[in-house]
């Protein structure tokens, strides 16, 4: 404390010593309160840029999904630089929701888009994002969508074991206004407006193919490498790799590609069990990740597994993505009559998340999670498979991990179970 009062007092030659040392030497004291933004770039964070914030865990910078419950899911949200997978439902309704999802959570804070298809038109698939619910009629909205599918027997209270009653369940409506992320009514699309005024680039494959275009063997198939070559273009040249830097405020790239991996990109694994372009997948995932590592950008990508007839190249796709979430949708499926599913649409499996810096994946706390689309909400809830058991008329209603431990010795746990009931 010595020194700063000595730069601040000194006079003469003395002064303008301390005044020079004062601006050498960095300390540990920092002033509080917001800084000037934005003139000097050396000051900048990027904590700065809309739409993002860092991780609790280890301070990497976030970006949301678009669906608040999927964020708490992967420990905050999307982190900057890695791939999010979706393994698409068998008939891709509500992937493609998630996709629709991400895309519009961009357009909402300003960050420049790249969408990638060859199925659809990307300037089609923007005709089609759900518009937001701002904060004025977020919570009205959901209100109103939960009123209307409440079911008769809602109301009914089974008797459950008071440790499990306890059971958190995840996000599925608005909590505060200073939420990360935001809420997307799936009844309605995004104004015309909003989307004219983003920023985005579309790659829409069929129109990208070329007559003259050759393969070489044991190489990329034509679309992965013309897609490659797109992406790197707009990181390069809009400044999101780093080594440009973007000359206005900084901003996040956000790269969207849909249905990769299906025959329409050229590729054969869907189709046989020994298919002849194998490695071009994963050699696209490889190559897309180290250019995402050095970037503003994040990037989702959803794929036909289902589809795909060899599962080793299942397993090299998931360790050469970041983060894997699939989507199993009850229908044409017997879960769809199966009573504990009754108020569902399908299952969300988080198959990996994450552990950046390390050489280990983390593995999701939560299990048993599923879906369900309303009138308007998209929303998770946290599920607990439950089996009946009875005696003398009275049912009780036991988690799975312990149904095995319930039948070695049934009459102690009906007690037990009577016991607490009968106190709670």
């Amino acid at each position: 404390m010595a020194a700063a009062a000595d730069c601040g007092t000194g006079a003469g030659s003395t002064g303008s010593i301390g005044a020079a040392a004062c601006k050498n030497n960095v300390t540990s004291f920092q002033r509080k309160g917001p800084r000037a933004s934005g003139t000097d770039s050396g000051c900048s964070r990027l904590v700065s840029i809309a739409g993002t914030r860092p991780s609790v865990r280890n301070g990497q910078l976030l970006v949301s999904t678009g669906l608040p419950a999927l964020d708490q899911l992967l420990g905050g949200g999307l982190a900057v630089g890695t791939v999010l997978l979706i393994e698409e439902d068998k008939y891709n309704t509500y992937s493609s929701l998630l996709f629709k999802f991400f895309l519009a959570e961009g357009i909402i804070n300003g960050h420049t888009l790249l969408v990638a298809s060859a199925k659809e038109d990307p300037a089609d698939i923007l005709q089609e994002l759900p518009a937001p619910l701002l904060d004025d009629n977020c919570k009205k909205d959901f209100d109103e969508d939960v009123c209307n599918h409440k079911t008769p027997d809602s109301n009914i209270k089974m008797k459950i074991a008071w440790r499990y009653q306890l059971l958190p369940k995840m996000e599925s409506g608005p909590v505060s206004s200073s939420r990360f992320g935001h809420y997307y009514d799936a009844s309605k699309r995004m104004p015309q407006e909003l989307i004219e005024e983003s920023k985005w680039h579309g790659f829409f494959f069929p129109e990208k193919l070329s007559s003259t275009l050759t393969t070489e063997p044991r190489s990329l198939t034509g679309g992965y490498r013309k897609l490659l070559q797109f992406i790197q273009n707009v990181i390069y040249e809009e400044g999101f790799d780093g080594s440009n830097p973007q000359k206005k405020q900084k901003n996040i790239l956000r790269i969207g590609i849909q249905n990769l991996g299906s025959p329409l990109w050229g590729d054969d694994i869907c189709c046989t069990e020994n298919c002849d372009n194998s490695h071009s997948l994963t050699k696209f995932l490889y190559v897309l990740r180290g250019l995402l590592r050095t970037s503003l950008s994040a990037c989702i990508i959803t794929m036909p597994t289902h589809l795909i007839q060899n599962k080793a190249v299942i397993s090299r796709v998931t360790n050469l993505s970041d983060t894997v979430v699939g989507l199993e949708s009850f229908t044409g499926s017997g879960r769809e009559t199966n009573p504990l599913y009754k108020d569902y649409h399908g299952l969300i499996h988080i198959r990996q998340i994450p552990r950046l810096n390390n050489l280990i994946y983390d593995v999701s706390d939560v299990k048993d999670l599923a879906f369900k689309l309303k009138r308007k909400l998209f929303t998770i809830e946290c599920i607990t498979k439950l089996t009946s058991y009875g005696t003398q008329g009275q049912k009780y209603l036991l988690p799975g991990h312990l149904q095995r431990k319930f039948a070695i010795n049934k009459n102690r746990y009906f007690r037990t179970l009577h016991n607490l009931n009968k106190t709670y």
